[in-house]
Formats: structure tokens, sequence, C-alpha cells
């Protein structure tokens, strides 16, 4: 029966795997080159079709756990804390895509790996460590009510620094190492490179729906094998 309810799951499976394909085909092929780019700066540049969307979507995982541990907090119950920190474990995969992926790109475009001066770099080196922290944690504490409890209350706390990093070279200025793409009118960019980065953001998007998918189902399963071992 359960594998009925989850049929969707192989399509979006399948759906992502060919989306990754051809987001990798309009990365690399169908994007103009960005002006101002040449040699290795314009190959580099063409990261930002897969850095952008791993924040996104490493934001949108944050906003979930956030969302899911007030539940947790407010109301109590363990599909909460699954959903919670499933979420932030995902998240925390694609922000690592995100550290990596932006000096790789920053290093041949602006010249430097990583500037502590830049607030983007800083304040999404600090996202990176606070759930980090918070995967550590549920790890460390073996009492499952305070594991669940401190988990929320940092999946909180920890979802100040989404906004911090999204508007950080807006509010403290443009850095050398991050140029603002999004402006009040909307995206900086030309149209076929929007068109290139919208797919791959939605792409990224369904990638983390599966992912998140598969890791609650399999914590929903140890769940049930521990209930069994304890009935014996």
């Amino acid at each position: 029966m359960a594998e009925r309810k989850d049929w969707w799951l192989p399509v979006l499976g399948g759906l992502a795997f060919v989306g990754i394909l051809a987001g990798g085909y309009l990365a690399l092929a169908y994007a103009p080159p960005a002006a101002g780019f040449v040699g290795g700066a314009e190959l580099a540049q063409r990261i930002f079709y897969f850095h952008v969307p791993a924040a996104w979507t490493g934001f949108l995982a944050f906003f979930v756990t956030f969302v899911a541990s007030i539940a947790y907090l407010w109301k109590g119950g363990r599909k909460w804390d699954i959903v919670a920190a499933c979420s932030a474990e995902v998240g925390l995969f694609f922000t690592t895509m995100v550290v990596i992926t932006g000096p790789i790109w920053a290093k041949p475009t602006w010249g430097v790996w990583w500037t502590w001066s830049d607030p983007k770099l800083v304040t999404a080196a600090i996202l990176w460590l606070i759930y980090f922290a918070y995967v550590t944690l549920r790890r460390m504490v073996d009492d499952d009510a305070r594991r669940a409890r401190f988990s929320a209350v940092l999946g909180v706390i920890g979802f100040v620094d989404v906004p911090l990093v999204f508007g950080a070279a807006r509010w403290w200025g443009e850095s050398v190492a991050h140029p603002i793409v999004v402006s009040g009118g909307g995206f900086d960019v030309a149209p076929k490179m929007l068109t290139a980065l919208m797919f791959n953001l939605a792409v990224f998007t369904v990638m983390y729906v599966v992912l998140l998918a598969l890791r609650t189902r399999a914590e929903r399963l140890s769940d049930a094998v521990q209930t069994l071992k304890g009935g014996e």
C-alpha cells in the first residue's frame, strides 16, 4: 500500500534526472557568455546556473525546517521533528554545494577564492556552520524528547541568518566577489541566461522534494524498526 501512495516519487526522480541533464545543456551551451568574461572566467561564470539554484534550495529547505520546528514546539509530534531534521540535512547538502561552487566561480572571475570582507560570504559560512551544528546536535543527544526540543529551538533561531545571506550584498554594499543579480526590476541578466537560471531553479526544487521525501521515508522506516525491536 505504501508503494502505491509513493508512485509520484520515482516519477519526480526521473524528471529531476532528465532536468539535470537539460539544465547542464542550458547552462553550458544554450546560455550566452556573460559580458566581460573571457577564457577560464567565462567557463567559471557558468557555475552561476548551479550556484544560485543550490542557494535557493538551501534557503527553501531551512524555511521548511523553520516552519516544522515551530510546529513541533507548538504542537509536538514526531512527524514535525522528522520533517524539520530531514529538511535540515537536505538543506545542508545544498548549502555545502554553494560554499564549494562559490570559490570555484570566484577565483578565475574576480581573482579571489574567499574574502572575509564580503558580508555575503561571511553570513553564508555562518549559515553552513549553524546547520552543521544542527545535524551534529541530533547525533550527540540520545534522549529523543530533548533532541527534538533542542533541535527545534536551533531550527527556529538558525533561520534568522537566511535573510541576512540573501540581503547581505544589498544592505552592506555590493562587493567584488558578489555582484547583485536580482534588482528591484527583476533579474539583471540576458533573456537566455534567465531561462537557464529559472529552469535550474525549478530542477533543484524538484530535487529537494525528492530528497526530502526519500529521507523522511527512511526515517519513518527506522522508527518502525525500532518499534518492532522494542516489542520483542
